[in-house]
């Protein structure tokens, strides 16, 4: 860090996909009170509430960079399937569907709070997010993961069903925290 500018960070992504449902959902965690709810036009603070807390460790920076009218148009798309995890009713984690490619869903976000990490829930919350991918009727499900992504991530989508199917090189260029700062807590 110099001036306070972040070092890039070389990653790999690695690309999965799953074309059948898998056979069976995790079952729903016992003896803990969750809720998934699916939301309707997410207020643009609280998206980037979710993106910033689920995604801040692993740094989780492209929608922080977007102004309020670019991140408009993405979540607040029609088909835009956005729902937020509630664990003893407070938020705890999200997964975000984009459901309008050409017999595609993407799982294009999907994290949980280090709160609710660790507890039994992260295998049936995927599964959930799998079931409402298809749900779509696509005919395959896509989602993408990279090095800088919590470790069990990757492991997971393949239990789960997901195969990998590429893999890339990319840079991802840190938040410095004033410009952190200043997307979660704009206006």
């Amino acid at each position: 860090m110099e001036n306070g500018v972040l070092d890039d960070i070389e990653v790999t992504v690695t690309f999965l996909e799953m074309h059948v449902p898998p056979a069976y959902s995790p079952p729903v965690p016992y003896n803990k009170q969750i809720a998934l709810l699916k939301t309707k036009d997410i207020p643009l603070h609280f998206y980037r509430y979710l993106m910033d807390r689920v995604g801040r460790k692993w740094h989780w920076v492209n929608v922080l960079r977007l102004d309020d009218d670019e991140l408009a148009a993405g979540i607040h798309r029609e088909d835009r399937d956005i729902r937020v995890l509630y664990l003893d009713g407070a938020p705890a984690g999200f997964f975000d569907l984009k459901p309008h490619l050409p017999e595609e869903v993407e799982l294009a976000y999907f994290g949980m709070m280090e709160h609710a990490t660790g507890q039994g829930i992260g295998r049936w919350f995927l599964g959930a997010a799998i079931a409402a991918a298809w749900s779509y009727g696509p005919k395959r499900v896509t989602v993408q993961t990279c090095t800088l992504d919590h470790p069990a991530a990757l492991p997971l989508y393949q239990k789960l069903g997901f195969a990998p199917v590429a893999q890339k090189k990319e840079t991802v260029h840190p938040l410095p925290f004033a410009e952190r700062s200043a997307s979660v807590m704009r206006p």
